[in-house]
């Protein structure tokens, strides 16, 4: 039975965090789970939320836990933006960070004003993952620390047969102004084919 048990745990993982899957959401899709799409407004669809810039514990206490509210991100500005589904995790870590670390002069040259990674994690851990991948000089890393940016955006997936409960779907955008003019959506979290830096230069 215990092995029964456990050919049915590993079974499930692999449905949500890899796995075979369908296409990909891509360029202007829209994904049937996300409450966004190409042309939405990325503020508007997330009211009075705000995320939390990657920090050190003092300096979340200098700043009396201050957080960015998401029109201050977006607004009067072109910005790149992924999510994924956590710090110090597999892809992510290896693939996904690195794919707009090392094209960053390729996207500042098309006129990005920013290239954002967004998590559900806390600005702490987004603090010690981004100097950990020696990243935190080019791109901006925010927590969502309650996951209320992606719940708003209906981008998120239940990761906890991996052990990690509510976490973001992996996906990319390029906003301008507030308005999504890409938008791409892995199936699974553990997919990294429309998701990433290359993919995102090629259609900007």
């Amino acid at each position: 039975m215990a092995s029964a048990m456990m050919r049915r745990s590993t079974s499930v993982m692999r449905s949500l965090i890899g796995g075979a899957r369908p296409e990909a959401v891509s360029a202007g899709s829209r994904a049937a789970y996300a409450s966004v799409a190409v042309g939405s407004d990325i503020v508007s669809a997330v009211p009075d939320v705000s995320l939390q810039k990657a920090r050190s514990w003092d300096e979340g206490l200098s700043s009396k836990f201050s957080t960015t509210p998401v029109s201050e991100i977006f607004k009067g500005k072109k910005v790149v933006i992924f999510g994924l589904p956590g710090a110090f995790t597999g892809v992510c870590s290896a693939q996904h960070v690195p794919s707009y670390k090392n094209n960053i002069d390729k996207f500042k040259a098309k006129g990005i004003d920013s290239v954002i990674c967004v998590s559900i994690n806390d600005p702490y851990v987004m603090n010690g993952w981004a100097e950990r991948l020696q990243a935190k000089d080019v791109i901006e890393f925010y927590g969502d620390f309650d996951g209320s940016f992606h719940k708003s955006l209906d981008l998120t997936k239940d990761l906890s047969p991996a052990l990690l409960g509510v976490r973001s779907d992996r996906w990319s955008a390029c906003v301008e102004d507030g308005k999504i003019k890409v938008l791409n959506v892995e199936t699974v979290p553990s997919e990294f084919k429309v998701s990433g830096g290359d993919h995102m230069l090629g259609q900007i």
